[in-house]
């Protein structure tokens, strides 16, 4: 009778595969953040109010209507990215509209009339940076998941 057996197993080609696998699927996170911030992205550029005419600031620069949905952007932020995730910025840009900080918040104003300076009155907020959040988290989610979900059946596919 025999006191017991002995087996061996080389997990190195199996190893080499989840290594692969591995890297596979980091080279999916930053197409699938950026796959995420498109969908904000456009539903930012839907819901930015457009002014109907431009206006002047205090030092007589002329902002045009639209300036405020011409400075939209999107870009990835290295500094706040790793290789497990990926970050992206949507918001405006300050120096080509810098009064969208007041359109997203809201604001005080001070109205100058033929007798002197009137009461100051409450401008209501009509955010857009927000409210498209609100709105399309879960199509954002949605698009990022498709793209991590499409490359690692691709990654699959490819290891057989």
């Amino acid at each position: 009778m025999a006191d017991g057996f002995t087996m061996s197993f080389d997990a190195s080609g199996l190893m080499a595969e989840f290594d692969q696998l591995d890297l596979d699927a980091r080279e999916l996170v930053r197409p699938a953040a950026q796959a995420g911030a498109q969908v904000f992205y456009d539903e930012v550029l839907r819901r930015v109010p457009v002014a109907a005419t431009g206006h002047k600031r205090k030092g007589g620069r002329v902002i045009p209507p639209g300036a405020l949905k011409g400075s939209i952007y999107q870009a990835y932020s290295a500094d706040h990215s790793t290789p497990q995730a990926a970050t992206y910025h949507v918001s405006w840009n300050a120096r080509k509209a810098p009064h969208g900080h007041l359109i997203e918040n809201g604001h005080w104003t001070k109205v100058v009339g033929k007798n002197g300076p009137l009461k100051p009155h409450w401008v209501p907020a009509q955010p857009f940076i927000r409210s498209s959040y609100d709105a399309r988290v879960a199509a954002a989610e949605k698009a990022a998941s498709d793209v991590l979900d499409k490359g690692i059946a691709d990654a699959l596919e490819k290891l057989g």
